[in-house]
């Protein structure tokens, strides 16, 4: 079999079946070895291992589906079909290289067949084979590798030529300059942004949001990180994790007051949940709440210390998840999440007091990237939060763990979005650079070696923005596409921009040019909303195992 011999899609198709075939003995086998997902601790490298795989499979299955998508309703995309043969092949060639060297832990048997052909091993030769990938390459250089994905959804793509230009206008102008002096996002910024409806995108029309959905909302997001992750891709991050913790669980009163405000832009949220020594394990949170009355108004309390908290200086609100219930038996079962009003501040420190007695205070902690927004430790000494700002009230106490999980599904989902914004402004600067950039009598682009570097950042975004597209048609906060478009596209960010980097040579490790900024900013990706070996193996590898 050659690159010339077998159509590409066809090629492509072959690779995935045969590797999903492959992925799902070996997640049959670690559900039996886990007893569904229990034990993964006692496996936790080759829980690893499987999620991964899994995922890699589950994106190439999506670009190849689209490839074929666009066969049947369009035209084939020649740049699509290359991309879904390279990607499915670099996939397939993961699984099987993983098997080879744990059969044992993999122990799937037949499947392992079929992986091992030499049908198999020729496919993943041709679609791996380095002029295939250089000629995808070529290809990207010379258009400066720009984006033009068919978006299958018409409202996606209104949403896109909005949010780019956007991004190009407003944002892409003041982005170095926010970050190089770690400033604050401006005002007007926000204001412009609201104007947009861009923080209404998954708000129904009846709460003031435009209802477009998901997928027009990750698409916005990916338009505006690749201006700036901090200073427009993230602003409505934490209000879409609040809104849907509030579309889930709030009250009907809670969801007139609330909503609307949020999609308009009115109240800025922040997010509190991290505490100082509590990261990925949420269940052990400390920072309690304890029932409390203020001149006849029911309330609560609020005791303990956040970290991390992004925005929580310039924010209205907090939603702030804390204990509840004092039992530490309860674990997740007694936490609620409340929504804490403040008033915004504007420096790398800030202090408030409030007339009930109650204070708060943060310090903003110095980052290398994801610049705009200050992350900040908050300590919270005896602050007042009425009743009627318990998510759910009376029903959403002690349910807050549920409520904001499913909101961390949709920040998963909108990260997912954020790391293709990156890593896709990370290509468009390499290539626009290797184009202009001479050595050695000719343009850097020229170079083969570039050309292949180029076209494996094609095929790994072009995977990775499928997963996440799929991810939000397809949006179940309980489900396994979100987790997985964020594992893959923050990896596909950092591998991207750092790549682009090196492109750069020695221009690229100044502040001065933006692809340096994309690196720092990438790094941040694969820890937020779920560091990555967290979720690989508590929110991935726990749902393939109990759900096989």
């Amino acid at each position: 079999m050659t690159t010339t011999e077998v159509d590409a899609v066809t090629t492509a198709r072959q690779l995935v079946d045969v590797a999903k075939r492959a992925v799902d003995a070996a997640v049959a086998h670690g559900a039996e070895v886990t007893e569904g997902g229990r034990g993964i601790d006692d496996h936790q490298v080759h829980t690893e291992r499987v999620a991964y795989l899994a995922t890699q499979v589950r994106a190439a299955r999506e670009l190849v589906a689209y490839a074929e998508r666009l066969r049947e309703y369009s035209e084939a995309d020649p740049q699509a079909d290359e991309a879904a043969v390279i990607y499915a092949a670099e996939a397939a060639h993961a699984v099987r290289t993983a098997v080879d060297a744990a059969p044992d832990d993999f122990g799937i048997g037949e499947a392992a067949e079929a992986l091992d052909s030499a049908a198999t091993r020729a496919a993943i030769r041709a679609g791996l084979d380095e002029s295939r990938v250089r000629d995808l390459g070529r290809i990207a250089v010379e258009a400066n590798g720009v984006n033009n994905a068919d978006l299958e959804d018409e409202a996606a793509a209104l949403t896109r030529d909005a949010a780019r230009d956007f991004a190009r206008n407003e944002v892409a102008p003041i982005a170095q300059q926010i970050h190089r002096e770690d400033l604050l996002v401006p005002d007007d910024l926000i204001e412009k942004f609201a104007a947009q409806g861009f923080f209404g995108s998954s708000i129904p029309e009846e709460y003031g949001g435009t209802g477009m959905g998901y997928l027009p909302m990750v698409v916005m997001t990916e338009e505006l990180s690749a201006a700036s992750l901090g200073a427009a891709g993230s602003l409505h991050t934490r209000p879409e994790i609040l809104a849907h913790a509030l579309q889930t669980g709030g009250t009907e009163a809670q969801k007139q007051e609330w909503l609307p405000k949020l999609a308009a832009g009115e109240v800025l949220v922040a997010i509190g949940v991290t505490e100082p020594d509590v990261g990925s394990d949420n269940a052990n949170l400390q920072c309690r709440a304890t029932p409390a009355e203020v001149d006849g108004r029911k309330g609560w309390r609020l005791n303990g210390s956040k970290a991390w908290s992004t925005f929580s200086g310039r924010a209205d609100v907090i939603a702030m998840l804390v204990r509840t219930n004092p039992n530490p038996e309860a674990a997740g079962r007694g936490l609620s999440v409340f929504i804490v009003p403040k008033e915004p501040h504007y420096g790398n420190e800030w202090h408030q007091t409030q007339p009930e007695g109650g204070s708060m205070s943060g310090t903003a902690n110095p980052t290398p990237g994801y610049r705009g927004m200050h992350s900040y430790t908050v300590a919270i000494d005896n602050y007042f939060v009425p009743h009627e700002n318990l998510v759910g009230e009376d029903e959403g106490l002690n349910r807050g763990f549920a409520l904001q999980m499913g909101g961390f599904a949709v920040g998963r989902l909108q990260t997912g979005a954020r790391a293709c914004g990156v890593a896709q402004a990370s290509l468009e600067k390499a290539c626009q650079y290797v184009n202009q950039r001479e050595q050695f009598g000719m343009a850097i682009g020229k170079y083969q070696l570039t050309e292949h570097r180029i076209g494996e950042m094609v095929a790994r975004i072009a995977a990775a923005r499928q997963l996440t597209y799929a991810a939000a048609r397809n949006f179940n906060s309980r489900g396994i596409e979100a987790p997985m478009a964020k594992l893959l596209a923050c990896d596909v960010a950092v591998a991207t921009s750092q790549a682009a980097q090196q492109l750069h040579g020695g221009w690229g490790y100044s502040e001065e040019d933006p692809i340096a900024r994309y690196v720092v900013d990438a790094l941040v990706l694969p820890i937020f909303e779920g560091v990555k070996p967290v979720l690989e193996l508590k929110v991935v590898g726990r749902q393939l195992f109990a759900a096989s």
